[in-house]
């Protein structure tokens, strides 16, 4: 693609849609084309701040597409609709930066992973620890000789009380609950970082539904087939936000820790249990729409791919039946 200015058009005002949408209008290679929004008051305050024309500004996202000339589109809507949506922006033939998880649905993730391979379109998946410099200094160790043996990972949030009686604790819009929420980041986050595969899952979670469908928490155990194994914690009635990723080798350890939404720290541990702290460079962070803009000028692929959301689905997936079942489950994630 030239240097031309990105056409976008954003489907869904909530949080995704106004944050990343407001760096694609603030970006000097991109601008907020057209939106999209069932809640009108939604629709004009958003469509105020991101300077779009009255005209294109749409109740129904299938509208937006067929009207307006667009160049790609960002999915920030709930997580069960993002697979149609992602497809209709597909027959349109434009790029895509959807919101994590890509989908709900395992046939789903793999029909679009599958779709992408060999595409000249962009698809970009908001899973933004690929643009933390702390994860992506992390994942560099573990690119040649040394190999993750046990992982240790956990992330709090007042999840459940923050949004009670939203569409989250309706799981025919979220799809789940905590793991395929802010747990979707952790689970994307350590298997980005290892690039193992996963062969098996154990979970057990609290449900907040008599369904079984929306989970507040859950503790999960990874087998891999490289013979590593992890333990992953969500839990979405905590009081604060907290994460940590502890990721062991035959060398030592990484440490990846945060509070709220700050950007992760990196600490290493080498085999006489002393700590370091590596050098970030924090110049270096990237925007998620900047990345995204960078990526379909260039035509490579985006930091977070459809085949990373496959992987996340699979096991989250896998998680659930655990869960609900009992036992071990295999994970597919081809």
């Amino acid at each position: 693609m030239d240097e031309r200015t990105l056409r976008v058009g954003i489907v869904g005002l909530g949080y995704i849609g106004r944050t990343v949408g407001g760096q694609f209008h603030r970006h000097d290679g991109a601008t907020v084309a057209a939106v999209a929004d069932i809640a009108e008051e939604t629709l004009s305050e958003i469509g105020d701040e991101f300077d779009v024309p009255a005209d294109a500004r749409y109740a129904e996202y299938e509208r937006m597409l067929e009207n307006e000339a667009l160049d790609a589109v960002l999915v920030g809507t709930p997580h069960t609709l993002h697979y149609d949506q992602v497809v209709r922006a597909l027959e349109r033939n434009l790029h895509i930066y959807c919101d994590k998880p890509l989908t709900t649905s395992l046939s789903d993730a793999r029909e679009l992973a599958d779709r992408m391979d060999g595409s000249d379109r962009t698809l970009m998946v908001g899973y933004q620890r690929h643009l933390n410099t702390a994860f992506r200094t992390a994942r560099r160790r573990w690119a040649d000789e040394l190999e993750p043996q046990w992982m240790t990972a956990e992330i709090t949030q007042d999840w459940a009380e923050r949004f009670d009686d939203t569409w989250r604790m309706n799981p025919d819009l979220s799809g789940g609950g905590y793991l395929y929420d802010t747990g979707s980041h952790l689970l994307d986050g350590l298997l980005w970082i290892t690039d193992l595969t996963p062969s098996r899952v154990r979970a057990d979670m609290t449900f907040a539904d008599d369904d079984r469908r929306v989970d507040t928490r859950a503790t999960l155990e990874i087998a891999f087939e490289e013979g590593a194994t992890a333990t992953v914690s969500v839990n979405g009635d905590a009081p604060c936000t907290r994460e940590h990723v502890h990721v062991w080798d035959d060398e030592g350890a990484v440490y990846l820790d945060g509070r709220q939404w700050e950007t992760r720290q990196l600490r290493t541990v080498d085999a006489e249990n002393t700590e370091h702290k590596p050098y970030i460079d924090r110049e270096s962070l990237t925007t998620r729409a900047a990345a995204f803009v960078e990526a379909v000028r260039t035509g490579d692929d985006p930091p977070a791919t459809a085949r990373d959301a496959l992987r996340v689905t699979a096991v989250t997936e896998a998680a659930y039946e655990s869960a609900r079942e009992g036992g071990w489950v295999d994970v597919n994630a081809e």
